[in-house]
C-alpha cells in the first residue's frame, strides 16, 4: 500500500466519487473537496503530497486555487483536471505551475501514469529541499559570512542576544537573510537543545494563520476530525521564528500579544489555555513603526517585539562580502553536488562586485548554485551566473542612476502584472499605496496605459 496522501478538488460529485475510487484502489490516501473553502480545510488540517484540482470550479477558477495552494505549498505537485481542455488553459496552467493537465474523458492508465510521475517529482524535490536544509542547519554565528563594518556589528548583536531569552525583532529587505540570523541566536542559546520552528506569516492567508500557530481541537470547526498542534506548542522549549509579522491581521495581533504577555494560548476551539516557554523571534521587511502610525499594526505589540532591533543591511551596501559568500556558497554546493569548481574567474567577481543584488543574498546563492550546476570547466564564468548577457560594452552607471533605472523598470512591470491596479500593485510590492503613487508621480508613468493589455506608453525622462 502506498503513503502518499492526495487531496481531489471538483464540484461535480460524480467525477469525484469516480477519481477517488480509483486511487482509494491504487492504494493511495484520499480526501476530497468540493470546492475552495473545503480545500482549504483540508490543506490546513493534513499535509499531502499531491492535490488534483478541476478547472473551472462553481466558485472560483481553479488556476486561482492551484495558485493559492502553490504559495503556501509550494513543493507539492498540482494536476489541473478539466473538461474544457485547450492549448491556451493548458498553456496557462503549465506557466502558472501546474505539474501537468489532463482533460476528461480520460482513462485509467493516463491517470496513474501523470500522478505516479508527479509524486515522483515530490520526492525529488523533498530530498533537495533536505540537502538545503542540511546546508541551512551549518549557518550558525560562525557560518554567518561577513567581514564588512556592518555585518561585523551584526554578529556582535547576535553573540550578546544569544545569551538571554529576550524577544528579538530583525529587520531588513527580502533575501538578507533574516531567518539565517534568527537560527544563529537560537543555535547559540541556551535553546539550542529545543526546537528551532519557523514561519513565514505574509505567506498564510488570513483565515488560516490563527489555525497555523494555535492549532485546533478535534471538533473546532467542520472535519477537524483530529486534533492539530500549532506552531506555538511545537516550539515549546526551543524558538519560534515568525516571518513577515507585520501582515498579521488586527485580531491576530491581540493573540500574539497575549502569548508574549502571558506565555500561554488557547487552541480553536479550545477552553482550557495551554502554557508554553517560547522565545519568539519576529522579522519584518516593512517599517512596522510607519505601520503603527498608520493603524494597521498594534503599537503594544510592537513593543513587545522590538525589545532587541537588529537591522540587516542589503547585499548592495556590503558589496566586500561578496567574494566570500560566493566562495563559501560554491564550495557547499560543489561538495553537495559533487563537482570539481575551483575559483570564479575575475570577470566573474568583477562581474558580481557590479551587480545590484535586489534579491540580496538569497539571489546570489541561487546565482551561485545555477552557475556550479551550469558550469563546464573547473572555473565559474560570467556566463555561469547571469547567462549570455555581456554587459562589458555597457556603461557603469553611478548609485543614483542605477538605481533610478531599477525603480522604474520595478514599477512598470509590477503596472504589467496588475493591470495598472494600483491595489493590488502595493500588495504585491508590500509597500503603501502611496509609495506606489510617489513612484508613479517621480517618473511620470500613467497606470492607465497599463489597464487591458495595453502597451506601456513611456513618458518620463530615462536617466542615460
Amino acid at each position: 500500500m502506498s503513503d502518499e496522501k492526495i487531496l481531489i478538488i471538483d464540484d461535480d460529485i460524480n467525477h469525484l466519487e469516480v477519481i477517488r475510487m480509483r486511487l482509494k484502489a491504487w492504494g493511495y490516501s484520499v480526501s476530497v473537496a468540493r470546492d475552495s473553502h473545503e480545500a482549504r480545510i483540508a490543506l490546513s488540517a493534513t499535509s499531502f503530497n499531491l492535490a488534483i484540482i478541476d478547472l473551472r470550479l462553481s466558485e472560483e477558477d481553479g488556476i486561482e486555487l492551484m495558485g493559492e495552494t502553490l504559495r503556501r505549498y509550494p513543493n507539492m505537485p498540482v494536476i489541473i483536471l478539466t473538461a474544457h481542455g485547450s492549448i491556451e488553459s493548458a498553456v496557462d496552467a503549465m506557466k502558472k505551475g501546474a505539474y501537468s493537465y489532463i482533460t476528461k474523458p480520460f482513462n485509467n492508465e493516463d491517470l496513474s501514469v501523470h500522478i505516479k510521475n508527479a509524486l515522483e517529482k515530490q520526492i525529488l524535490v523533498r530530498e533537495l529541499e533536505h540537502l538545503r536544509s542540511q546546508l541551512r542547519e551549518q549557518h550558525n554565528v560562525n557560518h554567518i559570512i561577513g567581514n564588512s563594518q556592518k555585518m561585523q556589528r551584526v554578529m556582535g548583536q547576535i553573540s550578546l542576544i544569544a545569551k538571554t531569552d529576550c524577544t528579538v525583532s530583525i529587520y531588513g529587505e527580502s533575501g538578507t537573510g533574516k531567518e539565517l540570523i534568527a537560527r544563529a541566536i537560537h543555535h547559540n542559546s541556551n535553546r539550542s537543545k529545543g526546537p528551532f520552528v519557523a514561519t513565514n506569516c505574509g505567506a498564510i492567508p488570513e483565515g488560516l494563520l490563527e489555525n497555523e500557530l494555535f492549532g485546533h481541537i478535534r471538533g473546532a470547526y467542520t472535519d477537524a476530525h483530529e486534533s492539530k498542534e500549532g506552531l506555538f506548542a511545537q516550539a515549546d522549549g526551543g524558538t519560534l521564528f515568525l516571518d513577515e509579522i507585520g501582515n498579521t491581521p488586527p485580531a491576530l495581533q491581540m493573540k500574539l500579544l497575549r502569548v508574549l504577555q502571558e506565555r500561554e494560548f488557547k487552541p480553536i476551539g479550545g477552553t482550557k489555555s495551554i502554557k508554553v516557554n517560547v522565545r519568539v523571534v519576529a522579522a519584518s521587511n516593512v517599517d512596522i513603526k510607519k505601520a503603527v502610525t498608520n493603524g494597521t499594526f498594534r503599537e503594544d505589540l510592537f513593543y513587545r517585539i522590538h525589545v532587541v532591533p537588529i537591522y540587516l543591511p542589503p547585499l548592495r551596501e556590503r558589496k566586500d562580502d561578496i567574494p566570500l559568500l560566493a566562495t563559501y556558497f560554491m564550495r557547499e554546493f560543489c561538495g553537495a553536488l559533487k563537482k570539481d569548481i575551483q575559483e570564479f574567474t575575475p570577470a566573474a567577481i568583477q562581474r558580481m562586485m557590479r551587480y545590484n543584488w535586489p534579491g540580496n543574498v538569497r539571489e546570489l546563492q541561487n546565482k551561485i548554485e545555477h552557475a556550479v550546476v551550469m558550469a563546464t570547466k573547473n572555473v565559474i564564468t560570467p556566463e555561469d551566473l547571469f547567462g549570455d548577457t555581456d554587459i562589458s560594452n555597457h556603461p557603469f552607471h553611478s548609485y543614483k542612476d542605477a538605481k533610478e533605472r531599477f525603480e522604474r523598470e520595478y514599477l512598470e512591470n509590477l503596472l504589467k502584472i496588475s493591470n495598472g491596479n494600483i491595489s493590488y500593485a502595493s500588495k504585491m510590492a508590500k509597500r503603501y499605496r502611496a509609495d506606489i503613487y510617489k513612484l508613479i508621480k517621480k517618473y511620470r508613468i500613467n497606470p492607465d496605459n497599463y489597464k487591458n493589455g495595453q502597451a506601456p506608453m513611456i513618458t518620463g525622462k530615462i536617466v542615460a
